[in-house]
């Protein structure tokens, strides 16, 4: 299907969905019926300013008229995931791959026993956790927390951060960041 082609079935589909003929999207436009037959079987090309007389009457407008929501991404598989492990085995999983485009970002996080993750600088935007196996030790700025199996914990990410496994065995734990800084 050519362009002209998708463009003329959205705005078929759109002019049905508002319940208007071709005629009376025609009258509202100031456009003849036949334009607008031919636009729809994508036999012409509208201008630029006509196509948005065109969608402003059928109620959007031109970002919306091409935005694809088929782009979208919603199920994520383990082939999709991006993995990374240190020389001690501590491993940190983006769950998902495209999530610099998101407004959070969750990871997964595997700290070898006795292990302590670096620093994470302030930055802007909340950090979210839960501890999936094990216990951490959470520093925030000066302060540090006990956080076991089955705890969660949020806080703004403006000051500096980090976990320490506290357990005898690999403590796990789903991070979500946002905006997404990992």
């Amino acid at each position: 299907m050519n362009i002209e082609e998708q463009i003329g079935e959205k705005i078929r589909n759109l002019r049905n969905q508002n319940g208007l003929t071709q005629e009376e999207l025609a009258d509202r436009t100031e456009l003849t019926k036949g334009f607008i037959s031919q636009l729809e079987r994508g036999l012409t090309a509208p201008s630029v300013s006509t196509l948005s007389d065109i969608v402003e009457c059928l109620g959007t407008n031109l970002s919306d008229f091409f935005h694809e929501d088929n782009d979208l991404q919603i199920v994520y598989h383990k082939e999709d995931y991006f993995e990374k492990t240190d020389d001690n085995q501590n491993s940190t999983t983006w769950l998902i791959a495209s999530a610099q485009s998101r407004s959070l970002e969750p990871i997964l996080v595997k700290l070898q026993p006795g292990q302590t993750m670096p620093f994470d600088k302030p930055h802007e935007g909340e950090e979210f956790g839960y501890v999936l196996d094990g216990t951490i030790m959470l520093q925030y700025g000066e302060s540090v927390y006990k956080v076991k199996k089955g705890d969660s914990f949020i806080f703004p990410a403006n000051k500096k951060h980090r976990i320490t496994s506290a357990c005898k065995k690999v403590a796990s734990i789903l991070w979500i960041s946002t905006p997404p800084s990992f």
